[in-house]
């Protein structure tokens, strides 16, 4: 069961999404907010899986709620849900933590995807989103020597399990890297990865 916790400053969205999501059996809603201080109470207290909030909110916003969460909790997930599109906005709520983004005029379905696919271990934008500068660099965000190794093996076709051996480790120590690699660049599974990986030459 997925736990999920909602912060939003207008009662009745919140109502909407729980009344929708009562009909998932593997999601629930076990607390909400109307203010960025109580959210942080009721994430505390409840300890949810993922957090859906609003970025603007009264007392504390949206951005600094997430950071404050993050610190807290750094495995949990959480997903901006947001009536503002601009790059900006984006990118603060990905550099304070936040796993998601999606639009509130889109569909109750798409709430639920980006539920199910941030649990995965995966991030989950809005598809409006797709046109905007959501993509961080690695000169943003640098990888780590040995996730500079993994880039260089992925690119030149090794597997996973071709990498672990390369370099004496485990493959699921190397399938975590790839998933932080991903996670820092905000590449989008694994075609992108491997086309990232082939277009970068890192010298060792």
């Amino acid at each position: 069961m997925i736990n999920v916790v909602i912060a939003e400053d207008h009662q009745s969205l919140i109502d909407g999404i729980k009344l929708f999501l009562e009909y998932e059996e593997d999601i629930q809603v076990v607390g909400e907010a109307n203010d960025g201080e109580k959210l942080i109470e009721i994430v505390r207290l409840r300890k949810p899986d993922v957090v859906l909030t609003d970025i603007r909110m009264p007392k504390m916003d949206g951005i600094n709620a997430t950071i404050q969460i993050k610190k807290d909790f750094p495995n949990m997930r959480v997903i901006a849900f947001s009536m503002f599109e601009q790059d900006e906005a984006v990118t603060k709520m990905q550099e304070a933590g936040a796993s998601g983004y999606i639009m509130k005029n889109s569909s109750l379905k798409t709430v639920v995807t980006a539920i199910r696919t941030v649990m995965d271990g995966e991030e989950y934008f809005d598809a409006i989103l797709k046109n905007t500068n959501i993509k961080k660099t690695e000169q943003d965000v640098p990888l780590s020597k040995r996730e500079m190794e993994i880039v260089k093996l992925i690119g030149e076709g090794k597997t996973s399990q071709d990498i672990a051996d390369i370099l004496f480790i485990g493959k699921t120590t190397v399938d975590t890297h790839r998933k932080n690699i991903l996670k820092k660049l905000s590449l989008q599974g694994k075609s992108e990865l491997l086309r990232y990986s082939m277009e970068k030459k890192y010298d060792f």
